[in-house]
């Protein structure tokens, strides 16, 4: 008998078993869902299930700590290739991991593009101690910033979303605040969330955002899974003026949780508004100082905490919170086919203060919560840089979803603007002087005449329009740039006899400067001629084309 078992067994190939294991794990796997839609520029919601009932965040959690990054980065603390000292606590973090090695260094870009792609944990560990000097100090500070940020149900234990007991909470309304606010607070950065893979030494590393490159618009931002949380994913779209911001939480598998994220962009994007933004930026405010944050232990069935006073001490409860400014008319889409097995209903509660739970949505419940180790989406699929999807196509709204707004838009402005450009040097002309008005002729005593300065007058339209001018710098006051011409002329009166000095206002950097030049020179070799007399005057020019 023990002989035929055997043989049984061994007929059982390792891959049958794996698909035997996978049915069994998915079909009874049903985590909390919960999910929201809102249009960047209005505020306005454009979907929502269980938007406000709490969830864990998982790796969405690497989204504040990176904002936390970023803005240190912005105080001139750390650059991109400032080095992050490895600690042998991070050096031990569970997978995924980076594997760096305890006494090392990473350097900051590293450290970004290995949490945005491969969700680092080991990275994320070692942002925190360099920033705070702990995981617990950093998770403190992360959550103080949530509270400045208006997130007002969302708590943080750690760094990077790993299991904990009490666990990182936050809402779906939460992370849409988090979406939006670190591309308005971080546009130099966020592009980084746009990446598909990384080269870490002789490592590609890819990413788990299957969403970029197939859905058009789509820009970011992060994914996560636990076994507690499931399949989570925030995602930021623009495209024709459009611009959203999405978040599902509790896909029951990666495909799952992306499909619906397909639908709700696909759905939702068209009827956002094209106007220009009305929604005020998300805005910082003091956070408290003089006490470390100290979160209650968790219960079985965790309600959302109430809103505490942003005041200079420790905050504490408010009895009577005030509403969080978020716009909430609503004018919803039907739920996704996809997300229709998650929620029946949608919640209706006002925005603040947090709520119970309604009998529809799903309680979290933490007692029955098992530490996993488990912190990527499992996915057999691969990407390579700039590769094209595997369906070899890029998916658009199909030709029966309305793409006129179902909601109230604002008037067009006269020149949109579509996206905010890197800075150009924007160059112009001096106007010509107007005709000066006819003379008034008034008696006076005759007095010797006054020697003159040469004047400096923006250059004639035949000036202008020669092959070469002579630039001889550029200075934030348009009289010194004149008196360098005025200097210039004086000392090399001979080759500049027939040149036009003018000067050329352009924007460079965020500031303003006026260039002294001359014109007037068809052919390079006079240029240069002119440029080497004066630079035997003690001039610094160069040549160059008009």
């Amino acid at each position: 008998m023990s002989a035929a078992a055997v043989v049984l067994t061994a007929t059982v190939s390792p891959a049958e078993a794996a698909r035997k294991k996978r049915r069994h794990v998915s079909g009874g796997y049903a985590p909390p869902y919960a999910a929201m839609v809102v249009d960047a520029k209005t505020g306005r919601t454009l979907h929502a299930v269980n938007e406000d009932a709490p969830r864990i965040p998982a790796s969405l959690t690497k989204v504040m700590t990176l904002y936390m990054l970023f803005e240190q980065m912005e105080r001139g603390r750390f650059g991109m290739n400032s080095e992050l000292k490895v600690s042998a606590y991070a050096a031990s973090q569970p997978p995924t991991k980076l594997g760096l090695r305890a006494g090392s260094t990473i350097e900051v870009e590293d450290a970004i593009k290995s949490m945005i792609t491969l969700s680092a944990n080991d990275s994320s560990v070692v942002v925190a101690e360099n920033i705070a000097g702990s995981e617990e100090a950093f998770a403190e500070q992360m959550t103080r910033k949530a509270r400045s940020l208006g997130m007002d149900s969302t708590r943080f234990y750690n760094p990077h979303g790993l299991p904990n007991s009490p666990p990182n909470i936050t809402t779906a309304r939460d992370l849409t605040i988090l979406a939006r606010a670190i591309q308005e607070r971080f546009p130099r950065y966020f592009p980084l969330f746009q990446m598909r893979s990384f080269q870490y030494g002789s490592r590609t590393i890819r990413g788990h955002n299957r969403l970029l490159g197939r859905i058009e618009g789509v820009d970011g931002i992060k994914t996560g899974y636990t076994r507690a949380s499931g399949f989570n994913l925030m995602t930021s779209a623009k495209a024709e003026g459009r611009q959203i911001v999405s978040i599902v939480l509790g896909g029951r598998s990666g495909a799952s949780r992306d499909k619906i994220m397909s639908d709700l962009v696909l759905a939702s994007l068209p009827r956002a508004s094209t106007g220009g933004r009305s929604a005020p930026m998300i805005a910082e405010a003091s956070e408290p100082q003089q006490e470390r944050y100290r979160a209650p232990a968790p219960a079985p069935i965790p309600e959302p905490p109430a809103r505490p006073a942003l005041v200079a001490q420790a905050p504490e409860p408010a009895p009577a919170p005030a509403p969080m400014p978020v716009p909430r008319p609503r004018a919803e889409p039907d739920v996704p086919p996809a997300a229709r097995a998650y929620a029946a209903s949608t919640t209706t509660a006002q925005i603040a203060p947090p709520r119970a739970l309604s009998g529809s949505a799903q309680a979290l419940a933490l007692s029955n919560m098992r530490p996993v180790t488990a912190t990527t989406t499992p996915s057999a699929m691969r990407w390579s840089i700039g590769a094209a999807p595997a369906e070899g196509k890029v998916l658009r709204p199909p030709a029966n979803v309305d793409t006129t707004s179902s909601i109230a838009k604002l008037a067009e402005p006269a020149a949109r603007e579509e996206a905010q450009p890197m800075p150009k040097k924007i160059e112009a002309r001096l106007p010509e002087p107007a005709p000066a008005p006819a003379p008034v002729k008034v008696a006076h005593l005759a007095k010797a005449p006054e020697a003159k300065a040469p004047e400096i007058k923006p250059a004639e339209k035949t000036a202008i329009a020669s092959k070469w001018v002579i630039q001889l710098g550029a200075t934030d006051d348009e009289a010194k740039a004149k008196d360098i011409l005025a200097r210039a002329r004086a000392k090399a009166s001979g080759s500049l006899a027939d040149a036009s000095p003018f000067t050329e206002k352009v924007e460079k950097g965020g500031a303003t400067l006026f260039r002294a030049r001359f014109a007037g020179f068809e052919e390079s070799k006079d240029a240069e001629k002119a440029c080497a007399q004066l630079k035997r005057g003690g001039f610094s020019c160069f040549a160059t084309r008009s």
